[in-house]
């Protein structure tokens, strides 16, 4: 009899022990999890808390244990903008009965936050928080490759119907300037042709935008192919006040490129940086720097300015076709230089922050010895 039970209580004992152990393993397996998770019981009571949560939370992992919503939102250390947050998901998730949300923080980084609850639940309330920022930019380029199809079918379509009869009336205007000007309106036939000129312009942007060519590669020194395009750039930069400034981190780093295309993007980012430069009206001189280092596997060329800088509204919609803020600009500028930049297997990226300029970023393979 003393045996069954001794038998019966090792046998209890060994059970309980398993079951700790398969405890101990789903715990350390949720404590790694690079999403947040947070559970709180039927009576709003937190129960358990990840290793990763706590860092989101900026607060240690013990003072969150057994504590209710009510005592997390007068915690000491938690921000008005956090408490803020916290306060409109509830409500969302109460009153709406919403279980998924999505919101932007301070540094851009967007973040995915899931409220599981019900009967699979049994009461309980499961809270996770993952950064989704890398999916939202997979995203992103997917839907911009979309609308860079989208363009190139358009501009396939119609690009030769606007050409010709542009080709016959910038014709049929220099025929008819010298009777202009014996009318005395020269200046009418001037301007005529100016504004044929630019159709032109854009007609051929709006090619390029649908197909850049293949890029016709050849091996270049990173800090040749910069002081190329600043000597470009130069004397219109002096006229507008702006001082460039180049450095090069490695004189040696080269890369595999159509020179002629890659000169096309820093241009483009070169006198993007001027405009906004112009725009401040306010008398500063202006700086644009250029950078270029390694990173990784990779060459990184940065043109940063000290203008006004752009909102977030700006920035998702920046490398768009036919998105600008200029009067006079076409939007394909930076369409155009994303395209390019693909094509050599590179990515191109914008950091703004409004009053405090922009940086362009552009990544290209860098080549190796």
């Amino acid at each position: 009899m003393l045996g069954e039970y001794q038998e019966t209580l090792l046998q209890s004992v060994e059970a309980f022990q398993s079951a700790e152990l398969v405890k101990n393993k789903y715990e350390n397996v949720l404590q790694n999890l690079d999403s947040g998770i947070m559970l709180f019981d039927s009576e709003g009571v937190c129960t358990f808390v990840n290793v990763q949560m706590a860092k989101l939370a900026e607060l240690p992992r013990q003072s969150l244990m057994g504590c209710t919503l009510m005592q997390l939102l007068r915690h000491p250390y938690i921000n008005r903008s956090k408490r803020k947050r916290i306060l409109r998901f509830f409500r969302e998730t109460i009153h709406y009965r919403k279980k998924y949300h999505e919101f932007i923080d301070e540094y851009g980084r967007h973040w995915l936050i899931t409220v599981t609850y019900g009967d699979q639940m049994d009461g309980d309330f499961l809270l996770s928080v993952k950064d989704v920022s890398d999916y939202k930019q997979i995203e992103k380029a997917a839907y911009q490759n979309d609308k860079l199809a989208m363009l190139g079918k358009i501009s396939a379509a119609i690009a030769h119907e606007i050409r010709n009869p542009l080709t016959a009336i910038r014709g049929f205007i220099q025929l008819l300037r010298p009777h202009l000007v014996q009318l005395g309106k020269d200046e009418y036939a001037r301007i005529i042709l100016m504004e044929i000129d630019r159709a032109n312009d854009i007609i051929h942007e709006f090619l390029n935008s649908s197909k850049p060519t293949a890029p016709q590669t050849s091996v270049l020194q990173v800090a040749s192919l910069l002081r190329q395009t600043v000597l470009l750039i130069e004397s219109e930069a002096l006229m507008k006040s702006c001082e460039v400034r180049m450095h090069v981190e490695d004189e040696n780093m080269k890369v595999s490129v159509d020179v002629k295309q890659i000169k096309q993007v820093l241009l483009n980012m070169i006198k993007n940086a001027m405009d906004a430069i112009e725009e401040t009206a306010d008398g500063r001189l202006g700086i644009i720097d250029i950078e270029a280092k390694i990173c990784g596997k990779s060459a990184v060329m940065t043109i940063r300015d000290n203008g006004n800088g752009m909102d977030q509204a700006h920035l998702v919609r920046l490398f768009d076709p036919f998105f600008t803020t200029k009067e006079r600009g076409t939007g394909l500028g930076l369409s155009v230089s994303y395209k390019i930049i693909k094509n050599h297997g590179g990515t191109i990226s914008v950091e703004s922050h409004k009053g405090e300029g922009t940086a362009f970023v552009i990544s290209l393979p860098l080549l190796s010895e």
